[in-house]
């Protein structure tokens, strides 16, 4: 369903408040309706729209026209308060009296309203206490459907009509597949679709390899916290999360997902120290702390806020330029959440940046890939179990030198080695498999020489390998099955010293042979 793009241009120029909606919008109500009319009271369906796409208007207005044409009432549920919030403010935007029904609610006045908002476990309470009358409801709405404590609720309505909504129809839970609970799904406008007409803002990716094998996966199928606080809170990865925001991120009004508090209050420190203008943000905080950073984000124009999973859903700031993905993640769901919060457009900002550190680029493809979301319905174990492990995903990856030092080998064409091949080669050719090693100090000898003047140049520039030197003896020590903590030191120091040996033995001769003069 693409619209033509004069037609978004005009429809953006037109558009003053929320009430107005677009064409695709439009669309999709249409579509909604039409089943909702020919399909039997307790139908369950899910409608998949990408975050940014605008489905708190969609089914906003949906709620209006079946109140419109409808005796019966509507209830929307979240699951959580500040979702609630903004659905009620945005029902009320659209001429919708409703009522929130919150822990503190009186409900002696219900039979005024003919639509409810309310949040998932308050409304199961209510309901279970038998406060809430909802015989005549005949349209549940449920945002953010992919969530699974909704379904808990669905026998008190087994004569309305269900509507799910969701970015990604996908469930949290690998065991409750969401087919189970939905009769069928539509497929909205695509992320692709929605940025050539420009709704959303075109994500530019920068991908950071990292070594993720010392991650375990918990039993909800992700990464579990403790795991992920023992890698990311180390020196080495906050260094690279500091170097990658210095490379892409300086500057731009950046937000940081973690996994885990204290990795969250490790990047506050780091980056505090420094200098960068940052707050850390938990769901610890009070209301009253929460509002006053995300009043301080909004104002500060290259502020940077480091969270936990908490700004994933019904956090709205338009002014993100930056998402740093500090975390890995086996949801495309958290994915496409954490993404999302940087994709809204505006007057002077069509693009932002993802800087991922935790491989979920090489897991899942590029945001807004062409994903079939009809087969990922249908079959989610099928897709879930396509998606490569950590170790398959770390096999296929080649050293990332960082810029700055890559500019200080700028005569080597090729600074790449491929430890793998090498070793296949040399069990192919009966040699021992120490001639890895030698081949790839060569090589580092090689590049060193290749960028100097003199000796002195050659062993400043083998110091600075240190993080492809390891990266080649971590490949190495796979492919020879020998990979204890102190095999992997001795490792490290003993090639650090060949090399430095290796360049004052051989610099002389290689030199010449480099650059057809003798050295200086």
């Amino acid at each position: 369903m693409h619209m033509s793009k004069t037609l978004a241009t005009s429809e953006l120029e037109e558009r003053k408040t929320g009430k107005d909606l677009y064409s695709y919008q439009k669309g999709a109500i249409n579509k909604i309706f039409k089943l909702f009319e020919s399909a039997p009271d307790d139908y369950h369906l899910l409608y998949q729209l990408p975050t940014g796409g605008g489905k708190t208007v969609i089914f906003s207005e949906m709620v209006r026209q079946y109140l419109k044409h409808h005796q019966k009432k509507v209830l929307v549920m979240t699951h959580r308060i500040e979702l609630c919030k903004q659905t009620s403010s945005m029902l009320t935007e659209f001429g919708v009296d409703n009522k929130v029904i919150d822990s503190t609610a009186k409900l002696d006045d219900q039979s005024n309203y003919s639509c409810f908002v309310a949040m998932v476990e308050t409304l199961n309470n209510r309901l279970n206490d038998d406060k809430l009358d909802i015989s005549d409801i005949g349209l549940v709405i449920i945002d953010e459907a992919h969530y699974n404590s909704f379904t808990k609720l669905f026998h008190f309505f087994d004569k309305s009509f269900i509507l799910g909504v969701t970015a990604t129809p996908l469930s949290s839970n690998i065991k409750l597949p969401m087919k189970d609970n939905y009769n069928e799904l539509i497929v909205g406008e695509t992320i692709e679709s929605l940025i050539e007409n420009e709704f959303l803002a075109q994500a530019k990716t920068f991908s950071y390899n990292v070594g993720l094998t010392s991650l375990v996966v918990g039993s909800n199928g992700d990464y579990t916290v403790k795991s992920s606080e023992d890698l990311y809170s180390n020196t080495l990865m906050l260094g690279k999360l500091l170097q990658s925001y210095e490379e892409r991120s300086k500057g731009k009004k950046t937000l940081i997902f973690n996994n885990g508090i204290n990795t969250s209050i490790h990047v506050y420190e780091t980056f505090k120290a420094a200098g960068y203008p940052i707050a850390h943000l938990d769901n610890t905080a009070t209301k009253k702390e929460r509002a006053f950073i995300l009043r301080w984000f909004k104002k500060t124009p290259n502020a940077i806020l480091t969270s936990v999973s908490i700004l994933t859903t019904g956090f709205d700031e338009p002014t993100v330029e930056s998402i740093i993905l500090n975390r890995a993640t086996k949801s495309l769901t958290l994915y496409y959440q954490m993404i999302g919060r940087g994709s809204r457009i505006l007057k002077n900002k069509s693009h932002f940046n993802i800087i991922d550190l935790g491989n979920n680029f090489h897991r899942f493809g590029p945001w807004g890939a062409d994903l079939d979301w009809q087969q990922i319905f249908r079959s989610p174990n099928f897709y879930l179990e396509k998606l490569l492990n950590d170790e398959e995903l770390e096999e296929t990856f080649a050293y990332d030198m960082p810029e700055a030092l890559r500019a200080e080998f700028a005569n080597s064409k090729d600074i790449t080695f491929d430890v793998k091949q090498t070793y296949l080669d040399s069990l192919k050719n009966r040699e021992s498999t120490k001639v890895v090693l030698e081949k790839s100090l060569l090589h580092h000898a090689k590049i060193c020489i290749e960028n100097s003047e003199d000796i002195y140049d050659a062993l400043d520039l083998a110091k600075k390998l240190g993080d492809d030197i390891d990266f080649r003896l971590q490949r190495y020590t796979k492919c020879i099955s020998k990979s204890t903590n102190n095999f992997m030191d001795w490792l490290k120091n003993d090639y650090r010293v060949k090399l430095r040996l290796f360049l004052r033995a051989n610099f002389d001769e290689m030199f010449e042979e480099i650059h057809g003069r003798p050295a200086e």
